[in-house]
C-alpha cells in the first residue's frame, strides 16, 4: 500500500512522515512509502491518511480487507482522485445479493 498524509486543503502531503501502527508496533514512514505487508500482517491507519492498496504482481492470489469505524459510505469516504463511490452495474439477471447502496428504503 502507498501512504500519504493529507494537507489542510485535502491534498497529498508529499513532505511529512506518515505515522502508522502495524501489528501493535508504532512507526513512521516517509510520505509516499510503499509498505509491503506479509501474509497475515495488518496496519492501522488514522483519519486523514491517503492510502492505496493492491496485490503484488507475481505473488499469486491475494485477499485484501479494509475495516472502518461505523460510517456513512455516501458522505464519510473521500478520495484524492475523483471517482464514483459505487460501481455501475448493468444487471442481466435479478439481484441475488444487494450492494450496500441498493437496499430498498425502509418504510
Amino acid at each position: 500500500m502507498q501512504l500519504y498524509n493529507s494537507t489542510e486543503e485535502e491534498d497529498l502531503d508529499r513532505v511529512n512522515d506518515v505515522h502508522i501502527v502495524s501489528d501493535g508496533v508504532s512507526m513512521s514512514v516517509p510520505a509516499g512509502t510503499i509498505l509491503e505487508l506479509l501474509p497475515g500482517q495488518s496496519v492501522t491507519l488514522t483519519r486523514g491518511i491517503y492510502h492505496a492498496f493492491w496485490a503484488k504482481k507475481g505473488c499469486g492470489k491475494c485477499l485484501i480487507g479494509e475495516v472502518s469505524q461505523c460510517n456513512d459510505d455516501n458522505t464519510d469516504n473521500r478520495f484524492h482522485e475523483k471517482m464514483g463511490r459505487f460501481p455501475t452495474i448493468e444487471e442481466d439477471e435479478p439481484i441475488y445479493r444487494y450492494l450496500c447502496n441498493e437496499y430498498p428504503e425502509a418504510k
